[in-house]
């Protein structure tokens, strides 16, 4: 019989990718980092487009002192811009020399299209001038935040260690799990479709099934560790038996999965020592913020205007988004050791 899990949060994201709770994101980061850094991604990438439109539709401003590297109807592309893309990038040291290239063609391209969006003059689009102070406001608040938060201490081994032993599922008790997976829009799930799913008592029947019908699918097999999923959801796939179907509804498209292995995949807390101050050292930086905000909110005076959207009189506290160019790789987890 097929297990249906309910998620209203994208679980499937938790199966296919990992989940912004875990910590060990780092490691895949510094080995597939270059992967996306070649032409086509930062030529193409819906984000250069963005900056590109954004940077157009402020005022003109003088371009940063340093070596000319490319000229663009007379714009020109400096040494130093492209030192900033690096940084932001953050691209390893071992690889800046490999980066320039294509991260040059990002600025050249950004500049092409800051030119046209300025000739188009999409700088005068009310939404547009609106993105902008968001972005503004945004950068401001949190450059504001970094000064005051500053870094902060590390954390002590034995703090390291407290969480270390608090999480075996991440670490000393972690599990890999195999799956294969049939992925399907969820617009085929008919009637039909749904008894055979729920009778069915292997994916391959599934699959046999679906051809003769005429139901489009893609069979992926894919390996995650319990470390890459929320623990309840860990939970749940580690206590079902190989074999078991259960499937997953995601807005437009449907998973039906089986669990094919489990396997103990412990990490010892040499290995994950770094990763894990870092993440204490992330979750100390927050706190900071948290109270650095809730001392200037004591301290300003606040008066809702509209009753509607008023909140409790003690509204709950949070930093705001970092940057767009901030790196989110250490926050996104442990998701990197297979």
């Amino acid at each position: 019989m097929c297990n249906l899990l309910c998620h209203n949060t994208h679980v499937n994201d938790a199966l296919r990718y990992t989940t912004a709770a875990r910590l060990w994101k780092v490691k895949e980061f510094m080995t597939t980092h270059m992967n996306k850094l070649n032409v086509q991604s930062l030529r193409l990438a819906a984000g250069v487009v963005l900056l590109a439109v954004l940077a157009a539709c402020g005022p003109k401003q003088k371009k940063d002192p340093g070596q000319a590297l490319a000229s663009v109807n007379g714009e020109e592309v400096t040494a130093m811009q492209l030192s900033e893309e690096m940084q932001r990038a953050n691209v390893p040291a071992a690889q800046q020399i490999a980066a320039k290239k294509p991260l040059l063609e990002s600025l050249i391209d950004r500049q092409v299209l800051q030119n046209a969006a300025v000739a188009d003059k999409v700088d005068r689009d009310p939404k547009v001038v609106q993105a902008i102070e968001r972005a503004k406001s945004q950068i401001i608040a949190q450059a504001y935040l970094q000064k005051k938060v500053g870094v902060v201490a590390p954390p002590s081994k034995a703090e390291v260690a407290d969480y270390y032993a608090k999480h075996p599922e991440f670490f000393a008790q972690r599990k890999q799990i195999g799956m294969n997976q049939l992925m399907f829009a969820t617009a085929d799930m008919s009637e039909k479709a749904k008894a055979y799913i729920d009778n069915a008592k292997t994916l391959d029947e599934v699959a046999a099934w679906f051809k003769e019908n005429n139901v489009k699918f893609a069979h992926n097999q894919i390996s995650r560790s319990t470390s890459d999923l929320p623990p309840e959801l860990g939970g749940r796939l580690t206590s079902m038996k190989p074999g078991q179907l259960f499937l997953i509804k995601e807005g437009e498209r449907s998973l039906l999965n089986t669990v094919t292995e489990i396997k103990d995949a412990p990490v010892t807390l040499e290995v994950a020592g770094a990763q894990i101050e870092q993440f204490l050292m992330n979750g100390k930086s927050k706190e900071a913020a948290t109270a650095e905000i809730a001392r200037l909110r004591a301290a300003a005076k606040i008066e809702y205007l509209n009753k509607d959207v008023a909140s409790d009189p003690k509204p709950a506290v949070t930093a705001p988004a970092a940057a767009p160019a901030a790196d989110k790789s250490v926050e996104k987890g442990v998701a990197g050791l297979k």
